[in-house]
């Protein structure tokens, strides 16, 4: 056989398991570190007007398809999440500027803590306001605020 060339193979070696769980810790300088803090301020203070805005034009489509009933369900809709929300978001803003570190487990309960206040002020809505509350425009309300940050995306403002 003539002209056959036998290519050789070189293997790269994988990483052992010991440095795959090594990481190295990123440190940033106090100037690196108050840039990243107001642009997440911002980001936040973004998302929250948004969703402010949105519900606000939420309520008056309400009140106009439905009457003042179908305005104030679509208000306790949206406050519904918007309040727990705007509550987080100060907690996140002190935490950015105070200058506590954020851990994976604070962010976790400030979730927990905004789904929970959600369903307790919808339930409480509900046990209330029962004689009154148009539900579609409620949801429409709670939805509204929940797709805040899509006027933003549309937009091209998302943090």
């Amino acid at each position: 056989m003539q002209g056959v060339n036998k290519t050789t193979q070189t293997r790269a070696q994988a990483p052992s398991v010991e440095n795959q769980t090594e990481t190295e810790t990123i440190v940033l300088t106090p100037e690196q570190a108050a840039r990243l803090a107001k642009r997440s301020a911002v980001g936040i203070v973004q998302i929250l007007t948004a969703q402010a805005l949105l519900a606000l034009v939420v309520v008056l489509i309400s009140g106009w398809l439905g009457g003042i009933e179908a305005a104030a369900s679509a208000l306790i809709g949206a406050g519904a999440y918007f309040l727990p929300n705007s509550i987080f978001a100060v907690r996140l803003l002190i935490g950015l500027f105070g200058g506590s570190n954020a851990t994976a487990m604070s962010f976790f309960w400030g979730e927990a803590f905004k789904l929970g206040s959600a369903i307790a002020l919808l339930g409480l809505a509900a046990w209330q306001f029962n004689q009154w509350l148009v539900w579609p425009a409620l949801l429409f309300g709670l939805i509204g605020v929940l797709k805040g940050y899509v006027v933003l995306l549309a937009l091209g403002k998302l943090p």
